[in-house]
């Protein structure tokens, strides 16, 4: 083989060594799946990017609309929230705002953070009954007692430990109601959302509303988005709360704050003060 030749098989493979279809670039060029940045800038907004670079094409005017309500309602829940927390924490420790942003953001798992996916991965499940000839509300019996039968206690999407009724679900679910009025979603995600909901109500005997991660759920299927995805819209979108909360935190001030004032101290239990033998 030719020095060249060796050369070119070598670039060859360094090439390949990461392929992408999300972006080209190369000296004064940037294409995002094949749109050139320049042209982006200024006419595409922040969820019509995330569809972009997630799905491979712009979204339409009315997808985009629902995207975007959905990640805008999930922004922030306050310090109580663990990623939340972490991150105020985090800046009391002397560390920038992305160390801050990344340790708020790596709480952000199956219990904290990933309802929307469980959630979405058993609307979906529910829709694969349907087609199979069965009603939404078939569907749903079949899936609430499959996930207990799983060993499941708390179905995900459902029931909130701080609010009654989570004041985000009903404006999203118009949403989507209006979105499938238009045609531009089909409502099936929506209709076996509704019908688990109303099943949880049966076996329990009093409702367990909706809450953000199961309406946001309803709204990522609609809009055909992978399951696994919908945890990481929920990250994106908690982000935006992650970050004005440490940022807040910095202008506040405070050294090495942990989770309660230094007045209040956890329970210890165990043993009493012994000797050293």
């Amino acid at each position: 083989m030719s020095d060249d030749a060796g050369r070119e098989a070598v670039e060859r493979e360094v090439r390949e060594w990461w392929r992408t279809e999300i972006i080209e670039m190369e000296p004064g060029v940037i294409r995002l799946r094949g749109y050139p940045v320049e042209d982006l800038i200024g006419r595409v907004g922040y969820a019509e990017m995330v569809w972009l670079l997630t799905r491979g094409e712009l979204p339409r005017r009315a997808q985009a609309r629902l995207l975007e309500a959905a990640m805008v309602a999930g922004v922030d829940h306050g310090p109580q929230a663990p990623g939340i927390a972490i991150a105020r924490m985090a800046m009391t420790c002397g560390v920038g705002l992305n160390n801050a942003m990344a340790s708020g953001l790596n709480v952000l798992g199956d219990v904290h953070g990933g309802a929307g996916e469980q959630a979405l991965e058993l609307y979906l499940e529910a829709v694969r009954v349907t087609t199979e000839g069965a009603s939404a509300e078939a569907a749903a019996g079949q899936v609430v007692e499959r996930f207990e039968a799983r060993g499941g206690r708390y179905l995900p999407g459902f029931g909130h430990r701080y609010h009654p009724i989570d004041p985000r679900v009903a404006p999203l679910l118009a949403l989507v109601d209006e979105a499938a009025r238009a045609g531009e979603v089909e409502g099936r995600v929506r209709a076996v959302a509704s019908a688990i909901e109303a099943e949880i109500e049966r076996r329990k005997g009093h409702r367990i509303p909706m809450n953000i991660d199961g309406v946001s759920a309803v709204v990522y299927g609609e809009l055909g988005f992978d399951a696994a995805l919908a945890r990481g819209l929920f990250c994106l979108s908690r982000s935006v709360g992650i970050l004005a909360h440490a940022w807040e935190q910095r202008c506040q001030g405070g050294r090495n704050k942990g989770p309660t004032p230094k007045r209040f101290r956890w329970r210890y239990d165990g043993p009493p003060r012994r000797a050293v033998p």
